[in-house]
């Protein structure tokens, strides 16, 4: 990460270990977040839909619409292979 801009696209291979673990450090972080506030009676759903477009919109500042958007055309694919099944990924 550089700037306060999340490095999506950095290909180092040397870097991949460190931004590894920056996300997992933040995934931290967001599930802590996300659990206080669903302590305090947010919704799930109001939370993931919120959490996308806070994404997105960091996301299109860092890295402009077209590269975003690019990017966001793999998701159905990685969705449909079980990227983001968190039961599939921690069992």
């Amino acid at each position: 990460m550089r700037d306060g801009k999340p490095d999506t696209f950095q290909l180092d291979p040397d870097g991949a270990t460190e931004q590894r673990e920056a996300r997992q450090l933040a995934l931290e972080y967001l599930a802590e977040a996300w659990n206080i506030a669903e302590d305090e009676g947010v919704q799930s759903l109001a939370l993931a839909h919120a959490s996308l477009f806070a994404a997105l919109a960091t996301l299109v500042k860092t890295h402009g619409d077209e590269t975003t958007a690019l990017m966001v055309e793999a998701l159905p694919e990685r969705i449909r292979n079980g990227e983001y099944d968190l039961d599939r990924q921690t069992h």
